[in-house]
């Protein structure tokens, strides 16, 4: 017997557990399906980092480069708002902490692009601004005193990335959404009314069994899957995959109270409410891939001893006490990234009723994705206009 829904999200992230729960709160039958557990991959093992700001990865191309990242600036303020009431309306903590973010610069060079980046989230209303090296003294002293400026924001801060998605994931439940783990999407077709998704589950003894579903609407939230699951609603859907690094240190007693990055060097840097100092900002890993040289994301990714050794210079480099703090730790969390840097949020070109969302950080901006979907998917018109995060417009380009 085919079971019928009104919307099946494909990924068991943060994003996924997000929409599945607002979906279900506006009163929509929902099931989300993750080929393994939710929150196994991506928004687990990235480091909580709530960055508003832009990051190092959107200016070091330059400020054409920039300009182009900051147009997801908006869904950057819906979420800094998001945020702050997120756990009051999930029911549960999860370590939601608004507490303000630095970038920081240690040359001239590294000061204008913080002076030109300040300039462009100005503009498009982010609350920034730059700081000297006197006024650095007394509100940050845990810096290097190589560092001469950097840029504030106070709504930038962190989320446990272990809880996140779990918690939000039972108040779905709790809204009415049905939850399958270990089930992958396998193929889907079109009918009047809607998709006949087929769904393979896998049992813990490796058993496997098909069933079909019908629903009106799928949400595509599958992180470094979203090519492949693209690929089954004949979608083009392009997503650059990363496989990055992050280290854990030791407990130490509380000294940074901020968001940490870097306007010249790949670092993110803060304090967790256990007390650990995590380190990260965009080092790579290695990818394995399969036989024909695609990724291979089942495959756990291996650590580059020079990422390890480069990612903690820069952490020391910032903030000198770091290197007297133990690491205990380092792993690989994946993400993806859209070829011009922007996310992909909205309709699925040629999938009527076929909705994704990914890329940017994509952590950070789970809420506000989740609420564009969750209204796309009520029929509502966005209050934030999505038309330069749309999924057609690589789409477009190939068959200009």
């Amino acid at each position: 017997m085919t079971e019928h829904y009104d919307v099946v999200v494909v990924g068991g992230g943060l994003l996924g557990c997000l929409t599945a729960w607002m979906a279900a709160r506006d009163g929509a039958r929902v099931l989300l399906v993750d080929k393994d557990q939710v929150n196994q991959h991506a928004s687990g093992r990235n480091a909580g980092s709530l960055h508003f700001q832009l990051e190092y990865r959107m200016v070091e191309a330059g400020e054409e480069a920039a300009r182009i990242a900051a147009e997801a600036m908006p869904l950057h303020l819906d979420a800094a708002d998001m945020w702050a009431c997120l756990e009051g309306e999930i029911g549960e903590p999860f370590g939601v902490r608004q507490t303000g973010g630095l970038m920081v610069a240690e040359n001239a060079d590294e000061v204008r692009v913080l002076e030109f980046k300040a300039e462009l989230e100005r503009g498009w209303g982010l609350d920034v601004r730059t700081l000297d090296r006197t006024e650095l003294d007394g509100f940050a002293p845990y810096l290097s005193r190589d560092i001469v400026a950097a840029n504030f924001s106070p709504l930038e801060g962190k989320a446990d990335a272990r809880t996140a998605a779990p918690a939000v994931g039972r108040a779905a439940v709790a809204a009415g959404a049905a939850i399958l783990t270990r089930t992958r999407l396998a193929d889907a077709h079109r009918t009047v009314q809607g998709w006949d998704l087929t769904l393979r589950e896998t049992g813990r003894t490796g058993d496997e069994w098909a069933r079909t579903v019908h629903t009106a609407a799928v949400v595509v939230a599958a992180g470094v899957w979203t090519t492949e699951v693209g690929r089954i609603f004949g979608a083009v859907l392009p997503t650059i995959p990363l496989a990055l690094l992050m280290t854990v240190t030791s407990k130490v007693p509380r000294f940074i109270p901020h968001l940490v990055q870097h306007a010249g060097a790949r670092l993110s840097l803060k304090q967790t409410l256990d007390n650990t100092v995590l380190i990260g900002g965009g080092w790579p890993a290695r990818l394995m891939t399969d036989a024909n040289g695609a990724p291979a994301f089942d495959v756990k990714p291996q650590l580059l001893p020079q990422s390890i050794a480069g990612n903690a210079r820069a952490a020391v480099a910032a903030v000198p006490a770091v290197a007297r703090i133990p690491a205990l730790r380092s792993w690989v969390g994946t993400t993806t990234v859209a070829p011009d840097q922007l996310p992909l949020v909205g309709a699925v070109k040629d999938a009527p009723g076929v909705f994704v969302a990914t890329g940017g950080s994509a952590f950070t901006l789970g809420p506000s994705f989740a609420r564009v979907l969750a209204g796309l998917l009520a029929g509502a018109s966005p209050d934030i206009d999505i038309r330069p995060y749309s999924p057609s417009r690589f789409a477009e380009r190939i068959c200009a």
